[in-house]
Formats: C-alpha cells, sequence, structure tokens
C-alpha cells in the first residue's frame, strides 16, 4: 500500500509541477507570481520529481521551440521525425541537455523571461542529486515492498518526468482527437484527463498556446490543473492572465 500512495503522490505531484510551472509558467507565462513564490516553486519541484527533476529554463525554452517547429525537422520531439519512441526520448534528452548547458545558440525570442535559477539547476541536475534520489526510493523499497510486483514501479518513479514527456509528445501526436485543425498533428488524447491533469488535450492547447485552461472546449474536458490554478490566483499566490 504505501509503494502505490508513494507512487500516486509522486506521478500527480510531479506532473503538477511539470504542467503548471514549468509548462504553463516557464514556457508560456500564462500566470504570474513573485519571486518568492517562484524560488519556492523550484524547490517544490525539486522535491517531487526527484531523481528526474527538470529545469525550468531547459523546459521552457525547449517547449518553445516544440511550439514553433511543431512536426518539422526542427521539433526537439516530433513522432514524425523520429523512428520509434525510444530514439525520441534520446533526442530530446540530448537537446535539452545541450539548451540547459549552454552548448547550443538559441534565438532569443525563445529565451526572453524564461525563469532560471543557474546555482539551484545545478544542485539540483547534479548527478549527485539523482544518485541521492534514487538511493532514497530503493530504500523505500526495501522497506515497504512486500511483493516482487511492487518493484516494477521504482524504474516509472526514477524516469517519471520524461515519461510524462513521452505520453504527450509521443502518443497525443498519434492517437486522439481533434476540436481544431491547427499545421501539426498534435491531438486531444484523452476525453477526460484523469491521468495527465489536463496535458492530454494537446491539441486544445496546440490552438491557444498562452491560454491558462487546456480543456474547457467541450463539457467533459475538464482540466484539473487550471481548477488548482484558479484557487492560487483567488488567494493571489498567482495571477493568471487574460
Amino acid at each position: 500500500m504505501e509503494i502505490i500512495v508513494l507512487f500516486l503522490v509522486l506521478w500527480y505531484g510531479g506532473l503538477f509541477f511539470q504542467t503548471f510551472f514549468l509548462h504553463r509558467y516557464a514556457a508560456h507565462q500564462s500566470f504570474t507570481m513573485s519571486k518568492a513564490a517562484e524560488r519556492t516553486t523550484f524547490v517544490l519541484t525539486w522535491l517531487f520529481q526527484g531523481s528526474n527533476y527538470l529545469s525550468a529554463y531547459g523546459y521552457g525554452v525547449m517547449h518553445r521551440m516544440h511550439h514553433a517547429y511543431a512536426d518539422t525537422d526542427k521539433d526537439p520531439h516530433s513522432p514524425k521525425y523520429d523512428e520509434n519512441v525510444f530514439a525520441m526520448m534520446w533526442r530530446t534528452k540530448s537537446i535539452y541537455q545541450s539548451i540547459n548547458r549552454g552548448k547550443i545558440e538559441v534565438d532569443k525570442k525563445f529565451t526572453k523571461n524564461v525563469p532560471q535559477w543557474y546555482r539551484f539547476d545545478q544542485m539540483a541536475s547534479s548527478k549527485i542529486s539523482r544518485i541521492i534520489w534514487t538511493a532514497l526510493y530503493v530504500a523505500f523499497f526495501i522497506k515497504f515492498a512486500s511483493f516482487w510486483w511492487l518493484w516494477l514501479f521504482l524504474p516509472v518513479i526514477i524516469l517519471m518526468a520524461p515519461i510524462h514527456g513521452v505520453i504527450i509528445n509521443w502518443y497525443a501526436h498519434i492517437y486522439g482527437y481533434t476540436n481544431f485543425k491547427v499545421s501539426d498533428t498534435s491531438k486531444n488524447l484523452l476525453p477526460i484527463d484523469f491521468l495527465m491533469m489536463g496535458e492530454a488535450y494537446h491539441n486544445n492547447h496546440h490552438k491557444h498556446g498562452s491560454r491558462a485552461n487546456f480543456g474547457g472546449v467541450r463539457w467533459h474536458e475538464i482540466d484539473p490543473t487550471y481548477f488548482l490554478m484558479r484557487a492560487l490566483n483567488k488567494v493571489k499566490i498567482i495571477k493568471i492572465k487574460g
């Protein structure tokens, strides 16, 4: 039971900070928040993503490139230009690391106002940090994994953020339905997004990239992250644009 609880907490907690902070804030700036709130969110993202922590800067810049070049040979991740899902994952990782380490020149339009906390990212993205988190997960499993099959959750936890990315960047460009005609293959993967906290409404998002609410086009398209954002907006922790 403890393993399942840990998995669910990390799945939805990590996913929330990925879509709320990295995606809607860093990449699209669909809301604003104070510098103190931003720094706090950096730390919370690290706590929930752990061994698979993603930099707001690297993610934000790469995601802007994805929107600008969707389904072209310049797209950092596209089923159209990668032979399989693993090839896409590897190419995405390489481009993300190159952006983060300043190894490639990026147009200023992709970097403008993207939040960056360089020293914190160095620590949170370091091999030492990832090893410590992985060791903590393994220790937790040793203590609480009472059946062999529970160990199958461990690799998913260690690589959870990339798995979240693959679900949308690969499968939501192949399967699903569309509400809008766009210049790429983005689709709404799930009619009711119980799994990805609004990220599965990918076609909606590609049509209205800066919109805070990814759902809401059809009656059943409920975006859980947007409702949490509205609550944070109400208590003035963030300010939703528009």
